[in-house]
């Protein structure tokens, strides 16, 4: 199977690609705006005229989208997130190649759901933020092709090579920064959102389940629980031998609230830090994973717990 991965090199893109090299059945190509790509092409910016020749001298079965961008203005984010599929969509309408197409969305299309249920994927998407609108003008574009497609959307990624920018990546470099200079005390705030962590490598196993597969449309791919930031925090302080105290800021300035180990009496101890979860989906996101096990025979593999550990092991490598 001839597989053409369009975003190799990026946070989801490098886990897709190891796990498709690992498959002896998949010659892979990867297409991309660095100089490691195989083929150099930025889907914001090339027309899908360059795109539909170059399919059709690959002649790929499944062509793979991971490329998009998860940050910057609304243009920015359209041009990287819907344009850029549009272009993939167009070229392989015009090409001959007949590939199936393997789109990755985002549980951000979805937007703030109610406390306490589970988003399956026929639940109307009200996105709350450009990223999420962006990324769900892609599903609407890929859905309307008239291509075999299906779009895999992915809730919140986790483990190895999470970004430093992240919410999960900035606890960590929060608390490396407390170990290193030996502080007793981490002050964090935003620990309230609740959100359905997946690991990357599991993400990666859905990818390559779907790009064999025959489904079509939109499946969610999520743990299938909702986990509180703050609880997250406890895991990672215990995975990293953080012996400290960990106390949340409810505001900026406000009180404090004990996550781990018990307050000092110096306010100043510690500059709080904030996470915010700036995906416009509220205090709450869950996924519904029925469709993923019942048409992709996938579930998640790796737990919470282990993703954290490796989200560490990479943060304490720069102490």
């Amino acid at each position: 199977m001839r597989v053409l991965l369009i975003g190799a090199n990026g946070y989801l893109g490098r886990f897709v690609a190891d796990r498709l090299l690992a498959d002896p059945a998949v010659q892979l190509t990867a297409l991309g705006r660095g100089d490691d790509a195989d083929v150099r092409f930025d889907l914001a910016t090339g027309s899908p005229g360059a795109l539909t020749r170059f399919l059709d001298a690959v002649h790929p079965g499944v062509v793979i989208n991971c490329a998009g961008a998860t940050r910057g203005g609304a243009r920015d984010l359209t041009r990287h997130n819907t344009v850029a599929v549009a272009t993939v969509c167009e070229a392989l309408r015009r090409s001959g190649c007949g590939a199936r197409l393997v789109q990755i969305g985002c549980g951000a299309e979805y937007g703030p759901s109610q406390p306490g249920s589970s988003t399956a994927e026929d639940a109307v998407p009200r996105p709350g933020g450009p990223y999420g609108v962006s990324k769900l003008a892609a599903t609407e574009l890929v859905l309307g092709s008239g291509l075999d497609a299906v779009v895999l959307r992915v809730f919140s990624p986790a483990g190895p090579g999470t970004p430093a920018g992240s919410p999960l990546g900035r606890l960590a470099e929060a608390m490396r920064r407390a170990m290193q200079s030996g502080d007793g005390e981490l002050k964090l705030g935003g620990l309230g959102a609740q959100r359905d962590f997946i690991d990357v490598r599991d993400v990666a196993r859905a990818v390559h389940a779907a790009s064999l597969s025959a489904a079509q449309g939109v499946i969610n791919i999520g743990s299938g629980r909702a986990v509180r930031l703050r609880d997250a925090a406890s895991v990672l302080a215990r995975v990293a031998g953080f012996g400290g105290a960990l106390h949340e800021l409810d505001s900026p300035g406000g009180p404090v609230r004990s996550v781990l180990g018990h307050p000092r009496s110096d306010p100043d101890h510690a500059a709080p830090a904030a996470y915010p979860y700036p995906d416009g989906c509220g205090s709450w996101q869950q996924a519904d994973v029925r469709t993923a096990r019942d048409r992709l025979g996938w579930r998640p593999r790796i737990n919470l717990e282990e993703s954290l550990a490796d989200i560490w092991m990479e943060a304490a490598c720069r102490i």
